[in-house]
C-alpha cells in the first residue's frame, strides 16, 4: 500500500511516498482504510524531531495523525466495531500513521463517524477535539455562567473550542484578525477583540480560564486578564 514515510529525522527530503506492506492487526485493533486524513501542526513538527525524548517512532514510520474510514477488519477482541463501520480516530502518539490507504487504529481509539458529516469534515476533529475537551472540560471544569479566553478563535483548536465552551454555557472571549471576526462571532465567541487593531489584555477582565494554545508571549499575557484570587 502507499504511505507517506518518514526515513530518518531532520531535513524535509527524508519524507516521500513508499510501497509498504499492509499492516497487521493486534486482537485489539481495527484495520481502517482511509478516506480522509486531518493534519495538525504536531504532524510537521515530529519529522523534525522535536518530540524524539517523548515519542518513539520506530523509523521509517508512516506519519499522520487524525483520520477518517471504513473498517476493513477488526482484530478477535474487538467488540465494538465491525467491518463497513465509517469510524474516526487519532493516532499521532501510537507509532502509527494517517496518511496511508490503510492505518491501525486501536478500538479504545476510535469512534463512530457523525452521519451528518462527510469524511473530509469528520477527519478535521479528533486532535483538536480532544485538546478542547481535555483542556475545557476536564482540567478547567468550565462551568454556566464562566468566562473564558481562547486565543486564535478561527484556528484548528479556537474554532472547535469556541462552540464546545459555549455549549458548556460559558462566554468565550477571543482574538482574532480583521477578515475573521465575523466568523468567530457567528461560532458564539462573546467578546471579539482583533488583535490588529487591539490589545486583548487591555481591554478583557476577570476571566476564569485560558486556553493557551498560542506560542509567545500570549500565556503570559493572558495571566493579566484571569481573575485574582
Amino acid at each position: 500500500m502507499k504511505a507517506l514515510v518518514l526515513k530518518r529525522y531532520g531535513k524535509s527530503d527524508q519524507t516521500a511516498f513508499a510501497d509498504i506492506s499492509k499492516p497487521k492487526l493486534k486482537p485489539d485493533e481495527i484495520l481502517v482504510q482511509v478516506h480522509a486524513v486531518g493534519l495538525n501542526p504536531v504532524d510537521n513538527i515530529i519529522p523534525k524531531g522535536t518530540f524524539k525524548p517523548f515519542l518513539r517512532f520506530e523509523l521509517p514510520a508512516t506519519l499522520g495523525s487524525d483520520l477518517a474510514g471504513v473498517v476493513a477488519e477488526v482484530g478477535n477482541r474487538v467488540t465494538r466495531f465491525k467491518p463497513g463501520d465509517a469510524v474516526f480516530a487519532s493516532i499521532f502518539d501510537l507509532g502509527t500513521g494517517a496518511l496511508a490507504e490503510f492505518a491501525v487504529v486501536p478500538e479504545n481509539a476510535a469512534a463512530l463517524k457523525p452521519s451528518n458529516l462527510d469524511f473530509v469534515q469528520t477527519a478535521s476533529i479528533p486532535m483538536v477535539g480532544l485538546t478542547s475537551w481535555q483542556a475545557l472540560k476536564e482540567r478547567a471544569k468550565l462551568k454556566p455562567g464562566q468566562k473564558v479566553f481562547i486565543p486564535a478563535g478561527s484556528g484548528g483548536i479556537g474554532t472547535f473550542a469556541i462552540q464546545l465552551a459555549k455549549h458548556l454555557g460559558a462566554k468565550v472571549g477571543t482574538t482574532t484578525s480583521t477578515g475573521n471576526v465575523d466568523l468567530v462571532r457567528s461560532l458564539g465567541a462573546d467578546e471579539v477583540i482583533d488583535y490588529k487593531k487591539q490589545e486583548f489584555e487591555e481591554v478583557l477582565r476577570n476571566y476564569d480560564a485560558v486556553l493557551g494554545t498560542v506560542k509567545g508571549d500570549t500565556i503570559e499575557k493572558s495571566l493579566q486578564i484571569l481573575k485574582s484570587k
